[in-house]
C-alpha cells in the first residue's frame, strides 16, 4: 500500500541530465597550445636531423586550440618536414614513432592532402603507406573520427 507523504525532494532532480540529446562540448583547451617552434625544427633540418625534427613538430601540434592561424602554421612547418624527408628514409622515421605520433602524422596527411603542391600528393601517399603499414587501420579510423583535428 502505498504512503501519501507530502515529500516533494523528488522534485528537484535535474532529468535533463539523463537525456541523451542534450550534448555538452567537453573542455579540450586546457592550456593553449602554440605549435612547434620554427627556430628549432628550421635547425634540425639544417643539422639533418630530420627524424628529430618530425617528432618535434608532432610532440607540440596544437591539437586542442581553436585558433586557425596557429593550426595553419604548424601544418606548414609539418610538410616541410615531411617533404624534406627522402622517400628511402621514410619506413625509418615512421618506424620510431609511437602510435599516438602516427595518428597525429596521419592527420596532418590527411590535412596535406587537402591543399596539395607541386610534388607533395606523391609524397604524402609514400607517407601514408608507411604510416598504414605500422598504424593499421585503426589508425585510419580514430583519426577519421577524432573530433580534435589539427
Amino acid at each position: 500500500m502505498a504512503k501519501n507523504t507530502s515529500s516533494s525532494a523528488f522534485r528537484k532532480i535535474d532529468i535533463d541530465q539523463y537525456n541523451e540529446d542534450n550534448f555538452k562540448e567537453d573542455e579540450a583547451e586546457q592550456s593553449i597550445p602554440t605549435g612547434p617552434d620554427e627556430g628549432e625544427v628550421c635547425s634540425f633540418l639544417n643539422q639533418g636531423r630530420y627524424i628529430d625534427a618530425l617528432k618535434h613538430v608532432l610532440s607540440n601540434a596544437p591539437i586542442g586550440t581553436s585558433d586557425q592561424q596557429v593550426k595553419d602554421n604548424a601544418l606548414s612547418l609539418t610538410l616541410k618536414v615531411l617533404l624534406a624527408i627522402k622517400s628511402a628514409q621514410i619506413e625509418e622515421a615512421v618506424g620510431s614513432l609511437n602510435v599516438d605520433d602516427i595518428d597525429i602524422l596521419m592527420k596532418y596527411i590527411y590535412r596535406g592532402f587537402e591543399y596539395p603542391s607541386e610534388g607533395s600528393s606523391g609524397h604524402l601517399l609514400l607517407w601514408h603507406e608507411k604510416a598504414y603499414n605500422v598504424g593499421g587501420a585503426g589508425s585510419i579510423v580514430r583519426v577519421l573520427s577524432d573530433r580534435l583535428k589539427v
